[in-house]
């Protein structure tokens, strides 16, 4: 009798083991449209994947891609140019060392602040200003934009960090924006592009940002040196203390390996050759 009752149930378990395997195909069909559409995701932390040392790194969508929001965060070209960024939370005490290695290599920058940088630090952005880098827009709150939908309260983010800093400086801001801690969706982009923003991620960055875990002299040279790659977007911190330490060192190294370093702007304007 057991044999039979196990013979007879045989068409259904295979029929599940069957539905089992055709559903894991489906899911690994739709998983793949999703990575290899071409569209940017809903909602994503930014993200980056590294091959080959000096080879340039993937990021959750392609170059142009990227582009019909008006966002970039590395360039097309293959010439060895670096775009260096620093995000700017607040001050503490590693921004002069940073602004003075700068200029030692005529290296422009982007800084990207927040409205409590601007508060407490306005003497630093006027220096920015003064010795010729852009200074782009972090929000005012450095909240995590993504979940911002109400296109008011996104605008009012950016609108308060524009109003204090021609307050600061007497100036109309960059309109260029850098979301907080690379959080962002498809719809954030595209508020950002009607309000008249290019967006600005990256595709070189190492873990600078806990001031209590610093890493080592030899930990970031070994990150920033070993991923550097053509036409990368640098991403680093103001507030590392390893960065305001090794910045003239490091901008001496890569200019050793036959980078040279151009401006935002350059990185915008040669998409659009």
């Amino acid at each position: 009798m057991k044999y039979y009752r196990i013979k007879e149930a045989i068409p259904t378990l295979l029929l599940l083991v069957a539905m089992f395997f055709v559903g894991r195909a489906i899911a690994g069909v739709v998983n793949e449209t999703k990575e290899t559409s071409g569209n940017v995701l809903q909602s994503e932390n930014w993200g980056l994947g590294f091959g080959a040392e000096g080879a340039k790194p993937t990021g959750n969508a392609s170059v142009q891609d990227m582009r019909q929001y008006d966002a970039y965060y590395m360039a097309e070209s293959n010439e060895k140019t670096l775009y260096l960024t620093f995000d700017c939370g607040y001050e503490n005490g590693n921004t002069e060392a940073i602004l003075d290695a700068l200029k030692k290599h005529n290296a422009p920058a982007a800084f990207f602040v927040v409205g409590h940088y601007l508060e407490s630090a306005p003497d630093m952005v006027k220096r920015m200003v003064e010795e010729g880098h852009i200074v782009g827009n972090h929000t005012y709150h450095h909240p995590d934009m993504s979940k911002i939908s109400d296109t008011t309260a996104f605008k009012k983010e950016m609108d308060d960090v524009k109003t204090l800093y021609k307050d600061v400086t007497g100036q109309e801001m960059a309109m260029y924006y850098r979301p907080p801690q690379g959080k962002y969706s498809t719809a954030n982009l595209k508020m950002a592009k009607e309000l008249g923003y290019s967006t600005f991620f990256w595709s070189l960055a190492y873990v600078d940002w806990n001031v209590d875990d610093q890493p080592s002299h030899e930990e970031a040279f070994k990150k920033l040196c070993g991923r550097v790659h053509p036409g990368a977007v640098v991403l680093l911190h103001n507030t590392s203390k390893t960065n305001g330490e090794i910045l003239d060192e490091l901008l001496t190294k890569w200019e050793e390996m036959g980078y040279t370093f151009a401006s935002l702007k350059d990185l915008k304007e040669s998409f659009d050759k």
